[in-house]
């Protein structure tokens, strides 16, 4: 049983209240909650990237930074210079790295130039690329697929992770059930601080829209 919440300067708010739940690897989950209510303070904990204040989150799999997060990524270095250093924290070999991420995210001579000078949409590439070049057991998404115009860079990330998905498992959270149809096979709601788990993503969102919408 895992609890979190925090103090927002008014009151506690109360992300997981007692929550126990278990991702097979090989079976997608869903997660729908309304926006403030935790959803990425969720998805970070199950990363490892922050702590429940009870609980113990207990990692079997090889699991992913979440889909977006940039605080791996040091922005006054080079994506090459990115690609490498990640690489070496995972133990893979950084050409090989490297040479994935600059062939996905086809950023061209950017590739070489500071983060920090990035548009979202070529940060957006850069860090999807990097999540699917390492190998993990579970992927974690937020919110849905980077937001890029980049045609190409669409195609082919997504015919990879179409791949990755026959073998790995995907965790992806949002307030929006449409982000979870390509991906689920089974879903949740959070809500008050309450994981309610459905055997379908059409039994979760029953609840969900009657929740926000009544």
């Amino acid at each position: 049983m895992v609890s979190k919440s925090f103090w927002t300067g008014e009151r506690r708010k109360v992300i997981l209240d007692r929550v126990s739940f278990q991702v097979t690897v090989g079976e997608s989950i869903g997660i729908l909650a309304p926006n403030g209510t935790g959803k990425t303070t969720l998805i970070r904990m199950m990363a490892g990237l922050e702590k429940p204040d009870e609980g113990e989150i207990r990692r079997t799999s090889r699991v992913s930074f979440p889909l977006g997060f940039m605080g791996g990524v040091v922005s006054k270095i080079s994506a090459r210079e990115n690609a490498r250093f990640i690489a070496r924290m995972y133990g893979l070999d950084p050409e090989y790295v490297e040479a994935f991420c600059r062939w996905l995210c086809g950023l061209g001579e950017y590739f070489d130039q500071p983060i920090g000078t990035y548009s979202s949409g070529m940060k957006a590439r850069f860090t999807f690329s990097l999540m699917l070049a390492l190998d993990f057991d579970i992927y974690l998404i937020d919110e849905g697929m980077p937001s890029s115009t980049d045609v190409e860079f669409n195609r082919k990330a997504g015919e990879i992770l179409a791949e990755r998905l026959r073998t790995t498992t995907i965790v992806i959270v949002s307030h929006q059930p449409a982000i979870l149809e390509k991906f689920a096979s089974k879903a949740a709601v959070l809500m008050d601080g309450k994981l309610h788990q459905f055997d379908t993503l059409e039994e979760a969102k029953r609840l969900y829209d009657y929740e926000t919408q009544g």
